[in-house]
């Protein structure tokens, strides 16, 4: 039975995270400039401060981790829109807030994870049934990890 698909709002999310890649060091948000265009292209509303969405990003890497919290504001607008409650961005960085707070509603914030390998520690959304994936992918990190334990176990038995 495949996995679920991950939630529109994880699926933001994770694509948020992962505009740092650790192990090579590249940010995609390197500058307002680039901030502004991957908002751009992830149709959501005016970019707003670099600053607070490299805060953010930050933050939302260390919930994620499960990490020592980061208090953060952001600023969003809530009231009732055609006879219901809702909330609205004026920015990028509000918007990504908002869906956070949406899978956090949902259920779904454990599911946000960041890998663990620590060379590595991409964001990824665990869609398997009892919440237990560890590694962004089974066919890269999960492979070194086991790899590294059976080579590890194969070295203490010939000892």
């Amino acid at each position: 039975m495949p996995a679920a698909a991950a939630p529109p709002d994880a699926d933001l999310l994770v694509a948020f995270l992962n505009t740092v890649d650790l192990e090579t060091g590249r940010d995609e948000l390197v500058d307002p400039a680039a901030w502004a265009r991957w908002a751009l292209a992830h149709d959501l509303p005016a970019a707003g401060g670099h600053a607070t969405a490299l805060a953010l990003r930050d933050a939302l890497r260390r919930s994620a981790a499960g990490d020592a919290p980061v208090d953060l504001t952001v600023p969003v607008d809530a009231g009732i829109i055609d006879g219901a409650p809702a909330a609205t961005a004026a920015d990028a960085s509000g918007a990504i807030a908002l869906a956070a707070v949406r899978l956090v509603v949902a259920g779904e914030w454990p599911r946000l994870k960041l890998c663990a390998s620590p060379t590595c520690r991409w964001a990824f959304h665990d869609a398997s049934r009892n919440r237990s994936r560890t590694w962004c992918s089974m066919d890269v990190c999960g492979n070194r990890a086991k790899a590294r334990t059976f080579r590890s176990r194969a070295r203490s038995q010939s000892d």
